[in-house]
């Protein structure tokens, strides 16, 4: 929705440094900008605002929006805000808006910190109360919308994005190498583990967490909702499919509310369709698709996204994967997002956001975190037979598991079904290759594969560690600047807090039927999705292999690749170069060439940055 930046200190900060913060973020709202400075007992607020006007589009609601001693700039949607608003003002509240950030701001008026509990949606939010003197700064449940901050020479900087602390404090925080080669070496999965990002001293507000501040510091987060596995054995098959269709559908109405049209990012995988289907089929939606087209048969999705498409009836516009221009793009975008794009999927969103905002559209919708609530990903069905082998029938789902999903792995670690009967604390999986792709680098890197326990239920477990930390947290970074690079408000249905309350209430032994997985999702989707996509059995996504990006039998490319620059000071031009003439063909090895051009293009563009 927006772009939100602030500064807590004891005096305002040089309009020079707001004036530089303002245009780095104008993509994320080119709609209007504005300043407000707030004076607290223990020092003073700068705020900083650019808006992406979604819900209530008039002049009325821009932000940083005042009243009545609460001063609020807010980045998302509160999809509840009709609900909130209507028993507001049984309360006797008065809203001179329709705007989700003024229920935002009478909601804190009425409930205190307490109304975080009633929004769902996604936010960041900074609110100024100048009745108690304190300055809250609040996030979503999931963290889909990000909110950095930096502690910097007696000053609290807080933004959107790191590029825009940087203008604020007017000095940029310095790279953390360590981050880098964690990222090469364990892959995306590893980023958040550490709880820092790529620059030193710069933090995230942890999702689902508040902190409120009464003088310029660092914030002491604290969490105000935790999602939890507390299985009901009540709950049978069929009451689970009824359930998890209702909340399904619910949730994809409540993130089709706004004040523009919404549109919809559609693969040839479950996940997308099932939004598309219910939106035009249960909601009465005039949907409008947008997808990437992939030549390499392993990625080629085009049948699928046919068959969608002749179902849906709707308009669409279908995009080729660039084969031209990904250097510049690639540049781009990793000096947009502070960090290196983590996969090749999130180049290929941002190419189809941009053709998304050209055809007049500042909304779409997709899948992201169905894998994680509904059990999307190959080595969920392996954790989901260990965790039900000592009930009746396991040999029956082994034989189901070798006829259906285990068909399509690849990953050699993940192709016996016993896999985590006989050694359930083996995770090698996800940090697949690490000690070769380790000897890429000038300084060896190691860091053994950790994970929290939240439960001793081997599949939740894992679920809950990808959606805290692993998986989810760093696809919704990328997922937003995939997005805001043009303008575009991404939104994900499945991170809705209703349904993934219950799908963790839901005994695990209903989340996989019949050999297939995420099949509460498949089921809600029946009747309004095509079977032959709601049956089958093979994960698809937005994806393409690094060579279709980059002809690296070109030596132009080969010579852009390996030109000099600060990537060699911690990776061997040797190797790179070895790689280079070598045949690419393993997702595994695809994904670390991708890696290591995109940490060469962040290095390269941060190098470049003044802030």
């Amino acid at each position: 929705m927006c772009g939100i930046a602030g500064v807590f200190a004891v005096k305002p900060v040089e309009r020079e440094r707001i004036a530089r913060a303002q245009g780095l973020m104008r993509r994320r709202g080119p709609d209007g900008e504005a300043v407000d400075t707030v004076a607290l007992p223990g020092g003073v607020v700068t705020f900083l605002h650019s808006r992406l006007a979604i819900v209530d589009l008039d002049a009325r609601s821009n932000q940083p929006f005042v009243k009545d001693g609460l001063v609020l700039i807010f980045n998302g949607e509160i999809y509840n805000h009709i609900e909130l608003r209507a028993e507001l003002q049984a309360l006797g509240h008065h809203f001179t808006t329709t705007s989700d950030t003024e229920v935002i701001l009478e909601a804190w008026r009425a409930w205190g910190d307490k109304a975080m509990d009633r929004f769902e949606g996604m936010w960041a939010f900074a609110l100024a109360d100048q009745r108690s003197g304190r300055l809250v700064l609040s996030r979503d449940r999931f963290g889909e919308k990000p909110l950095f901050w930096w502690w910097h020479k007696g000053a609290l900087y807080f933004a959107s994005e790191v590029k825009v602390l940087a203008a604020l404090a007017g000095e940029k925080p310095a790279i953390d190498e360590a981050a880098l080669c964690r990222y090469l070496v364990n892959g995306y999965k590893s980023i958040r583990k550490t709880g820092t990002g790529y620059f030193r001293d710069v933090l995230e507000l942890p999702l689902a967490s508040a902190a409120v501040l009464e003088r310029p510091g660092r914030p002491e987060a604290r969490p105000y909702w935790r999602l939890e596995y507390r299985p009901d054995e009540r709950i049978t098959a069929e009451q689970a499919e009824e359930e998890a269709r209702r909340l399904t559908h619910r949730a994809i109405a409540l993130r089709l509310r706004a004040d523009v049209p919404v549109s919809m990012r559609l693969s040839g995988g479950i996940d997308s369709n099932v939004v598309a289907g219910v939106a035009a089929s249960i909601h009465s939606y005039p949907v409008h698709t947008f997808s990437i087209v992939e030549e390499d048969e392993r990625y080629n999705e085009t049948a699928n996204i046919r068959l969608a498409l002749q179902r849906l009836g709707c308009a669409h516009t279908l995009v080729p994967v660039p084969t031209s221009g990904n250097f510049e793009r690639l540049r781009d975008l990793c000096f947009y997002f502070d960090a290196p794009v983590i996969t090749i999927t999130y180049l290929l969103q941002a190419v189809l956001s941009q053709e998304i905002r050209k055809a007049g559209f500042k909304v779409a919708l997709g899948g992201t975190g169905a894998d994680e609530v509904f059990t999307g990903y190959y080595d969920h069905y392996l954790f989901w037979l260990a965790e039900l082998h000592g009930e009746p029938g396991a040999a029956e789902r082994e034989a189901q598991w070798r006829g259906t999903y285990g068909r399509f792995v690849t990953n050699p670690l993940l192709q016996d079904p016993r896999r985590f009967v006989d050694t359930p604390q083996e995770r090698g999986h996800i940090y697949l290759k690490a000690e070769e792709f380790s000897g890429f680098l000038k300084r060896p890197f190691a860091e053994a594969f950790r994970e929290q326990d939240y439960t001793p239920a081997l599949l939740r477990n894992r679920m809950l560690n990808e959606l805290a930390e692993e998986t989810v947290p760093v696809m919704l970074h990328d997922d937003d600047l995939a997005g805001m690079r043009h303008s575009v408000e991404n939104r994900a249905p499945y991170l809705d807090r209703d349904l993934a309350e219950f799908l963790f209430r839901v005994p695990s032994r209903h989340l996989i039927q019949k050999g297939l997985p995420k099949y509460l999702l498949r089921q809600a989707g029946r009747g309004v999705v095509a079977d032959a996509i709601l049956d089958n059995p093979r994960k698809t996504g937005f994806n393409a292999p690094v060579t279709s990006l980059f002809d690296l039998k070109d030596k132009t490319v080969q010579a852009e690749i390996l030109a000099d620059g600060p990537l060699f000071d911690l990776v061997h031009r040797d190797r790179l170069a070895s790689l280079l003439n070598e045949a690419v063909e393993s997702n595994a090895d695809s994904k670390f060439l991708f890696s290591l051009i995109a940490v060469k293009m962040f290095l390269e563009t941060q190098a470049e940055f003044q802030p």
